[in-house]
């Protein structure tokens, strides 16, 4: 039962002891929690639970959590749920895989369930944050139609299905065209002050967020790299007409 006020988290981990070390600390911390220790099961519960936030570890059997992490962010439904990936692997490469594939956060075991926690509650945070502010807004220009209410995109007249995450860092671009951020502001501005990240987080969102919205990534017009500085984007390209 999914009480009033109270966030219901999905942690998907098939360890019992870390399971239950993560259920603990996050039903103390005030969360309701919900959990499975198989792939398939998460996808099932995810569907018929409709989870605030998601605690997904990485090494999972019947399906991995990179593979749950792409499953979500394909589906319009569950595109905009909030990922927490917990892994064992320390290697750049996989947080980087994480984040590319939509998670919102990374925690590495060993973990400090305190510290756990409060990511849970910052990316819950900076969730509804984004929900408050995008009522009743929409952005509209050329190839590119954004609803700040329901977190839908439209591309071409295309629905693209983006992560909480990649919609946050679009909507900045969109509402601060032609100026140049540099990563720290930017990390700053859309992940927020009690970000955990490291500013190579921008590039790797930048680089997924181009994927989805330019028309060739590998020669980008929209978000425009600025050497030694950071990024801007050239609101100018989503009008064909201004960019040729």
């Amino acid at each position: 039962m999914n009480l009033p006020g109270r966030h219901k988290i999905l942690v998907v981990e098939d360890e019992p002891d870390i399971r239950e070390l993560v259920r603990y600390n996050l039903e103390q911390g005030g969360f309701e929690v919900i959990e499975t220790d198989d792939g398939k099961q998460a996808l099932a519960l995810i569907e018929k639970e409709r989870p605030s936030l998601l605690v997904l570890d990485l090494m999972l059997p019947n399906a991995d959590g990179l593979d749950i992490c792409k499953m979500l962010r394909q589906r319009p439904q569950s595109a905009a749920i909030p990922i927490v990936m917990l892994t064992a692997k320390a290697a750049e490469v996989d947080r980087v895989l994480g984040l590319e594939l939509g998670a919102d956060d990374y925690i590495t075991k060993p973990f400090s369930p305190r510290e756990l926690v409060a990511r849970v509650k910052a990316v819950l945070r900076r969730s509804e944050t984004a929900h408050v502010e995008e009522r009743r807004e929409v952005f509209e220009r050329g190839r590119l139609r954004m609803d700040f209410e329901s977190h839908e995109v439209w591309l071409d007249g295309s629905v693209l299905s983006l992560s909480l995450r990649e919609f946050e860092l679009l909507k900045f671009f969109v509402r601060n065209p032609n100026r140049v951020f540099d990563r720290l502001t930017i990390l700053d501005l859309v992940w927020g002050g009690d970000t955990y990240v490291e500013p190579r987080t921008i590039d790797v969102h930048v680089r997924r967020l181009r994927i989805l919205v330019e028309q060739d990534a590998s020669r980008p017009d929209l978000i425009q790299t600025v050497r030694g500085v950071g990024y801007k984007f050239n609101i100018d390209a989503l009008d064909p007409a201004l960019a040729s």
